[in-house]
């Protein structure tokens, strides 16, 4: 047996004897790093003429290779191993039931538009989306807001830096009523549709927030009106504050997109720190709507001498913070532990 051949049984010796990748990268290293075996044996070439060089440079070539060879196999079979053994001692039993302390909470947000959408869908409502950055003419004009409208300016408005097309100078939207268009675009009458939102504005204190959530109510049918309004407005409310009697109020109003427009007020009394709805003889502001205006119905393509549309608004905070008593708006997107554990819903009463 050649000086080379003992050498090769020898590392396979040691590395079939290594049993954890630890012993096994140090034995690499004294193969193949500074000092270790082949770099000695190389050192050997300097003393030889250029035809045994061709030879023992040749044959050292394969024994680094079989040598390479087996320590890739070795390194495969130690890292399987491992994993192997890692995958036994964290394995979870899921049939076990949850600890209480990690078993997180509904985002009150989460819970109100699930609540939402289960009442608006019962009504033949179907969810229509669209983008948070908008152009201005499906932000604005498309809705009858002319260029001098005092919400187009920076102070309400935050304007993106990107390219205007044929919509526009891009925006983030700051409402969902660009859906609205959309819809009439993409579907022809009768048309049920809402949307539910993130909408962006420059503002920001206990009661306002620079990014809210918006639900948003269309319907474009023929033989529509305001009774039509009342009476989805009134049964919505009650369904979602689950209440079987409430008084409401239309207070005439203005809003570019309606005609009439009207601010609805909803009857309440405060008892032990708690509102209740229905009961009292207060009024608290609850949502806007009204008549889609013909102009809105022309940039939806929609026929205004044939149909008919009803629109209505709510904030999605507003809500949720009147049904389940949150004070702050500045709450929800503050991403406090302490505040989802206070006003958070358990995944059992879904």
């Amino acid at each position: 047996m050649t000086e080379l051949e003992k050498l090769q049984a020898s590392c396979f010796l040691e590395i079939g004897g290594c049993d954890n990748l630890k012993k096994l990268d140090a034995l690499k290293n004294s193969i193949f790093g500074k000092g270790g075996k082949i770099v000695e044996l190389m050192k050997e070439l300097r003393n030889l003429n250029n035809e045994q060089k061709r030879k023992l440079g040749s044959e050292i070539n394969l024994l680094k290779s079989g040598i390479l060879g087996k320590l890739n196999s070795k390194f495969h079979e130690l890292e399987m191993k491992e994993l192997e053994q890692k995958l036994l001692s964290e394995f979870v039993d899921v049939a076990l039931p949850p600890r209480p302390e990690h078993c997180g909470k509904i985002h009150p947000l989460t819970k109100v538009e699930e609540e939402v959408v289960d009442i608006l869908s019962s009504y033949g409502f179907v969810f229509a989306d669209g983008p948070d950055i908008e152009g201005e003419h499906l932000n604005f004009t498309a809705l009858n807001m002319p260029n001098h409208h005092p919400a187009r300016t920076m102070h309400d408005t935050f304007y993106v830096h990107r390219p205007a097309d044929d919509n526009g100078r891009k925006l983030l939207r700051t409402h969902t009523s660009p859906v609205q268009i959309r819809a009439m675009l993409a579907h022809k009458p009768p048309l049920r549709v809402f949307s539910i939102g993130r909408v962006y504005r420059s503002d920001y204190d206990a009661t306002h927030t620079p990014m809210f959530s918006q639900i948003e109510g269309l319907i474009v049918e023929k033989n529509v009106g305001f009774s039509h309004l009342k009476w989805i407005l009134a049964d919505f409310l009650k369904k979602f504050f689950e209440v079987k009697d409430l008084k409401m109020r239309f207070r005439p109003s203005f809003f570019p997109f309606t005609e009439p427009s009207a601010e609805v007020d909803i009857n309440y009394k405060v008892e032990g720190g708690k509102i209740i709805f229905g009961e009292g003889e207060e009024w608290l502001e609850i949502c806007g709507c009204g008549i889609v205006h013909p102009v809105v119905l022309g940039h939806g393509k929609v026929d205004a001498g044939r149909y008919q549309g009803l629109a209505f608004g709510f904030g999605l905070e507003r809500l949720a913070s009147l049904k389940y008593g949150i004070p702050d708006l500045r709450g929800y997107f503050e991403a406090d532990e302490r505040w989802i554990d206070t006003f958070g819903f358990s995944h059992a009463i879904r």
